[in-house]
């Protein structure tokens, strides 16, 4: 009886502001309620990314709209659809591109909304003239310039017999306008502005995508733009921004001169480890592309661990070659009703810092951690320390490289390998990944370990070498260290970068060494 009741009760809508492109510019609020939505409706401009933060039960309905383009839903459908959700009891929100009440059409859904009696909320967002502007390096406004902007549409309802924008008080009466979706009527525009009375020797800056790493942006003078836009190809969604302003965006362009900007990186890092290498590289301008290339499970039996766990103080060492190993590791010792305090009695051991570090969020300390982050350095130092007749645990994946175990054997150990964990190739995505790759416009592929090398080879299925290496044409491949290296390589192809350390911001690090050098 309580459920039904739930249902019952009317929903309500929120119009939030998803900002300009950039999923790090929504507002706080804003992704609160995408977390605990039940139906999305999204627009075209709006940066699908951050639909990852929505349920995973959550309705996504695309209402993108795109000039020359038939819509997928007319803007009359949109307010009904939004109608139907809320009255059958759903909490929807509306995910709009820029700021909902700036030539977003904000205001007719939400009048809809008023019309049927439905509770609604409007979140701002950042709009799209303030960002294109900012992520150009122009400021609309600058007491050595000008202290007046205008918002003005380049698109005006096609149904309007009259224009409502006055040219003649806006060419001079206002220091910097600001003009959306204007590309396609960029002459008329032009030609109101000069002929009102705006100096044609006046600086215009054209950005498009403005806040992601596709931005393009054109200066030019009110005289000379509209050939610039010819020669460019730039098309919409752009910003014009026409102003004395502009002058200012050689001194303090900041975004389009990030080292990495325009670099489209495919990471094959999985999904819950790939959010540092993934930061950073973008952090530097990069458009990174996830496409995870290894899902991670428990394993099918816990059975040879379980046994272990019964007499851990007999152990010498626990040693951990990886993340995933210390996560199930835990977890299974958790379910086991056990804690770290099992862990008293044997040295723990880590293949490298990003293992320790996790160890350490465990509240254990690694007492070894080997100079070179490999499992031969591991082993190297391992041995240093002595391990004949020592009992040595080591949990890990079901399939994994056997050099540490047989090293640590063959010195006199014995070991046992736990696995707590398994890698399996993901399904799907494949299609996307092969047209991304068919596109030419991926600059470079990460890969984090050998079984990421692999499992994308297996997701880029080509049918032979020749059809692998065309896909991969101009592709830099980055590893974070030999033994990834050498899976690359065996499999026929050709490492680009590797830094001299194998962490992941020593890797982020040799990609931006590797492009400085590109560039001189």
């Amino acid at each position: 009886m309580e459920e039904q009741s739930k249902k019952q009760k009317p929903g309500k809508v929120y119009l939030v502001g998803a900002g300009p492109g950039d999923p790090g510019l929504i507002t706080v609020r804003g992704k609160q309620l995408l977390e605990r939505a039940e139906v999305v409706v999204y627009d075209y401009l709006a940066s699908t990314r951050l639909l990852k933060h929505i349920p995973k039960d959550a309705e996504l309905v695309y209402a993108g709209k795109k000039g020359g383009v038939q819509h997928t839903h007319t803007q009359e459908e949109i307010n009904q659809m939004l109608v139907n959700f809320a009255q059958s009891g759903k909490n929807v929100v509306r995910l709009k591109g820029g700021d909902p009440f700036i030539f977003g059409r904000g205001g007719e859904e939400v009048q809809e909304l008023a019309a049927h009696g439905i509770s609604f909320e409007v979140v701002p967002g950042v709009t799209s003239a303030t960002a294109a502007a900012t992520y150009a390096g122009i400021p609309i406004t600058h007491r050595d310039y000008t202290a007046s902007v205008a918002f003005v549409t380049g698109h005006e309802d096609p149904t309007k017999e009259q224009t409502n924008i006055d040219w003649p008080k806006l060419a001079t009466g206002v220091g910097t306008l600001v003009i959306y979706m204007g590309i396609k009527n960029l002459p008329i525009i032009v030609d109101n502005l000069i002929r009102y009375g705006r100096d044609a020797k006046t600086p215009v800056a054209i950005v498009r995508w403005a806040s992601t790493p596709e931005q393009q942006s054109v200066v030019a003078t009110l005289e000379t733009i509209v050939e610039r836009v010819k020669e460019s190809g730039i098309k919409p969604p752009s910003l014009i921004i026409v102003g004395e302003v502009v002058k200012l965006r050689d001194t303090i362009d900041w975004f389009e001169k990030r080292p990495l900007f325009g670099k489209r990186i495919i990471v094959t890092r999985t999904r819950e480890q790939a959010s540092d290498l993934v930061a950073g590289l973008e952090e530097s301008g990069a458009y990174c592309l996830e496409y995870s290339t290894i899902n991670i499970q428990p394993t099918d039996s816990f059975e040879i661990l379980d046994g272990e766990l019964e007499r851990l103080n007999e152990f010498h060492w626990i040693v951990f070659t990886s993340l995933n190993g210390v996560e199930y590791f835990f977890r299974r010792l958790y379910e086991r009703g056990m804690d770290t305090r099992s862990l008293r009695g044997p040295g723990v051991a880590a293949v490298g810092r990003s293992t320790a570090e996790l160890l350490l969020k465990f509240g254990v300390k690694a007492d070894l951690i080997p100079a070179t982050f490999t499992a031969e350095g591991l082993a190297e130092s391992l041995l240093d320390q002595g391990v004949e007749g020592r009992n040595i645990l080591i949990p890990r994946a079901e399939q994994g490289r056997e050099i540490l175990p047989e090293t640590l054997r063959g010195a006199g150990a014995r070991v046992t390998v736990a696995p707590v964990y398994k890698n399996v190739p993901p399904q799907g995505r494949k299609d996307a990944l092969r047209a991304e790759l068919e596109t030419g416009k991926i600059n470079m592929v990460t890969f984090t370990s050998s079984s990421t090398v692999t499992n994308f080879l297996t997701m880029v299925d080509a049918i032979d070498q020749e059809e692998l290496e065309r896909l991969l044409a101009g592709v830099k491949i980055a590893v974070i260290g030999p033994i990834t290296a050498k899976t690359v390589t065996d499999n026929g192809l050709k490492v680009d970068v590797q830094p001299d350390t194998f962490t992941i911001p020593a890797m982020i690090q040799a990609i931006l060494d590797f492009y400085a050098e590109e560039k001189k």
